[in-house]
């Protein structure tokens, strides 16, 4: 048998409708954190598997409540009306239904036999809610609703257009006045629990915590949504960026090349010829890999190629050296990323210089991170100019910012010169040895 109404002081009443909404909140905030619940609120459409988990999970914390209420009369506990409407308004019906069944069975247990076909009323009343109601108008509604709840009444009132956040405040005041009703009509003996209230002031602070313990754990969901959305928004316009980036590269490096051949097409047609023959097979390899991330082996492979268009351009004038460190082979580094420093020594370290140039690529893995050097013996820059040149020119300030967007601001290109002897860039980035990489 239920245990009989038991009178609280106008300060306790308040109090406990106070731990009603504290509650509701705690709930919602301790299962937002977890990535399956919160993955549950991201869609509108669910199968049924994720109905029933999010009926499971939001009914079986309302159900230990119930238990509070019967086995320890802690009534705060209690939260059948608003999580039962709350199941079906973000679930659908049958979702509601289930949390208002599990909330039920333990009252009428205890002989409050009215207090399931009420709970699962409250949540086929939620359910059927959000069948006529614009799914996003749900998330809309906010425990601040009183801020404009005028000027949607009147809109309602003089356009009779319907505004879906009154309906949507009409529903829990309903059914709170129900539960009064039916409970003043059952209560000898109780056959419903409810906060029996003895003026009007406490009836409206009772409808009140109603409306709050609905609209707040919608609040509170709500705002994990849009920060999860802006995550995804970020990512996504992180990979853009990277995109765009690494196509103002090819065109860059193409245009070079292209006008390198048309240079030597009268003086050294054969030599035209087999360039071509070279930006041929480089581009072929381009249009096949369409990756942003590859191996440093992989990188190096692609300089070759692009070394090879050089080394017939400047024949015996241009040398190249290598020192790279086998264990560094297979770190991941962004795709075309070398290509820009090596081209940048040629055209503006080399090309001035009178005599033999040389050029040498180094590799090393130091303290978590890999550290690459493309060094020329150029003519050099002046220390003074250096941060010009890197901002200047096309190819260095891709790199350097394709640099920072991927891996952060501390993430910069290096440049070291000493104008007579040669340009060295250094590139240091964190070891990243996973298979996945990032597509196109």
């Amino acid at each position: 048998m239920p245990h009989p109404s038991r009178f609280l002081t106008a300060e306790q009443f308040l109090l406990t409708l106070m731990a009603e909404i504290a509650i509701m909140a705690v709930l919602a905030t301790m299962l937002v954190r977890f990535n399956w619940f919160r993955k549950i609120l991201l869609t509108e459409k669910r199968d049924w598997p994720e109905r029933l988990v999010f009926a499971g999970s939001l009914g079986l914390p309302l159900t230990f409540g119930v238990l509070s209420r019967l086995l320890l009369h802690y009534d705060a506990a209690d939260l059948t009306l608003a999580g039962s409407f709350l199941a079906g308004l973000l679930a659908g019906p049958y979702a509601g239904a289930i949390v208002g069944v599990m909330v039920g069975v333990p009252p009428v247990i205890a002989g409050e036999w009215i207090a399931l076909p009420f709970a699962v009323g409250c949540g086929f009343a939620g359910g059927g809610l959000r069948e006529i109601c614009p799914k996003e108008a749900i998330w809309h509604f906010s425990p601040l609703f009183f801020t404009d709840l005028h000027r949607n009444v009147w809109r309602l009132v003089r356009r009779f257009q319907i505004d879906w956040v009154v309906i949507l405040l009409a529903a829990p005041i309903g059914l709170e006045i129900i539960r009064q009703e039916l409970g003043r009509r059952f209560s000898d003996p109780e056959r419903l629990y409810y906060h029996s209230a003895t003026n009007s002031w406490l009836l409206a602070l009772v409808i009140l915590a109603t409306v709050l313990c609905v609209a707040v754990p919608i609040k509170i969901w709500n705002s994990a949504r849009i920060e999860h959305r802006l995550q995804e928004q970020e990512k996504l316009l992180m990979a853009a960026r990277v995109e765009a980036l690494a196509s103002q590269i090819n065109p860059h490096f193409l245009f070079n090349t292209l006008t390198s051949i048309s240079s030597l097409i009268r003086s050294k047609p054969e030599t035209a010829r087999m360039l071509i023959v070279k930006l041929s097979g480089l581009l072929r390899r381009l249009l096949r890999s369409q990756e942003h991330f590859v191996t440093l082996r992989e990188e190096l492979e692609a300089i070759d190629e692009y070394l090879d268009i050089e080394t017939i351009r400047f024949g015996p004038r241009l040398r190249v050296e290598k020192a790279i460190d086998p264990a560094s082979l297979e770190i991941v580094v962004p795709s075309m990323l070398l290509q820009p420093l090596v081209e940048n020594s040629i055209k503006h370290g080399l090309s001035p210089k009178i005599g033999e140039g040389r050029i040498t690529l180094k590799s090393v893995r130091q303290n978590g991170h890999v550290i690459i050097d493309v060094i020329d013996n150029g003519v050099g820059v002046i220390p003074a100019h250096a941060e010009r040149v890197q901002a200047g020119g096309i190819g260095l300030r891709n790199v350097n910012e394709r640099l920072q967007v991927i891996y952060g601001a501390n993430y910069q290109l290096q440049l070291d010169s000493v104008p007579g002897e040669g340009t060295c860039a250094r590139i240091v980035i964190p070891e990243l040895q996973v298979p996945g990489r990032m597509s196109a």
